[in-house]
Parts: structure tokens; sequence; C-alpha cells
């Protein structure tokens, strides 16, 4: 799945952030919690799509299409 681009449930623009937090959080090894407070994430439905996003893109591009 990609990132959306809004929030589904308040519309808040984020897809924007996606790269820093997956930088952040995977490569600086820094805590979620305040990666997301950093990056202005403060409602719980925001947060929900970040910490849910499983990156299976590279995963699905080893498949071929027909």
């Amino acid at each position: 799945m990609i990132i959306p681009v809004r929030c589904f449930s308040c519309g808040k623009p984020i897809g924007h952030l996606w790269e820093e937090f997956k930088d952040r959080t995977e490569n600086k090894k820094e805590d979620k919690k305040r990666v997301l407070d950093e990056l202005g994430l403060d409602r719980m439905c925001c947060r929900s799509v970040f910490l849910g996003q499983v990156d299976n893109l590279e995963l699905i591009n080893k498949f071929k299409k027909f």
C-alpha cells in the first residue's frame, strides 16, 4: 500500500511527511512517538495511518504483470 496523500478521517495532508518519518525511524533509529510529535501529527487518526503502514512495494514489484 502506498501512503495516502490525505488522512482518511480528518483530511489533513500527510503524504509529504512519509519519507522523513521512514528515514528517521528506520535509518536513524529515532523513537516513533517523538518523530510523529515533531512532524506535527497530533491527531490519532493521522498517527494511525503512519503506524499502520506496511511498505510492501518491494515485495509487489517482484511479480510480473500480465
